[in-house]
């Protein structure tokens, strides 16, 4: 990033948005002076100039909720910064994955009414499970124990996928694929794997037919 081309307002601010590079969830709109955006360039983690406070803060710093930085991009009027992250914990102060977590439109309103929306929507739980560990959530639980035991998980999803299979039976299939695409989300979060990037596979691979 040329720092010469941001446009800083006139207190020498400019907005900074800052998104999970694994989901693409917005996770909060923070604000950065020269600085900061320096520190953010040369640590590899978000820093940022508190307006009420007059001063610089490194987020996670007493926390621990860092975010570590993917990539930064600045927008056509460059006059906002967008910063790609992965975070280590929750980005709201309130404990939330999200400072974005209220709906204008409803909490039972679904963000998309596209076919494959509710894998948006189970790919943002999975990452704010991971970054607030609720307790009593079966997630948690999972990305608690660890790799070797969503590893564990995804290799019994996948034999019961065969077991339906073979059985012919549709509707225990249905189920068990359910389970195995769940359980390969979460797998692909503890991976800090974007589903993206699997997409871009199955679309380079379509491309070359």
């Amino acid at each position: 990033m040329n720092l010469e081309m941001i446009k800083f307002d006139e207190k020498g601010l400019v907005p900074a948005i800052v998104q999970d590079a694994q989901s693409k969830e917005v996770l909060t709109l923070a604000y950065m002076n020269e600085e900061s955006l320096k520190k953010s360039l040369e640590t590899g983690e978000t820093w940022f100039y508190s307006r009420s406070r007059q001063e610089l803060w490194h987020k996670g710093a007493t926390s621990g909720h860092t975010q570590r930085i993917v990539d930064m991009r600045y927008d056509c009027d460059s006059d906002a910064v967008l910063v790609l992250v992965e975070p280590a914990g929750p980005a709201c102060h309130t404990g939330s994955y999200s400072c974005f977590s209220n709906r204008l439109n409803g909490e039972n309103i679904q963000r998309s009414a596209q076919r494959f929306a509710i894998i948006n929507e189970l790919e943002h739980t999975i990452a704010a499970r991971e970054a607030e560990r609720p307790e009593g959530s079966y997630t948690t639980y999972l990305f608690e124990k660890g790799v070797d035991k969503i590893l564990k998980k995804v290799g019994e999803e996948a034999a019961e996928v065969i077991i339906a299979a073979k059985n012919r039976n549709p509707e225990e299939l249905k189920w068990e694929v359910a389970d195995l695409l769940y359980h390969l989300l979460v797998l692909l979060r503890e991976q800090k794997l974007p589903l993206d990037a699997v997409l871009d596979v199955l679309n380079e691979r379509h491309a070359a037919k």
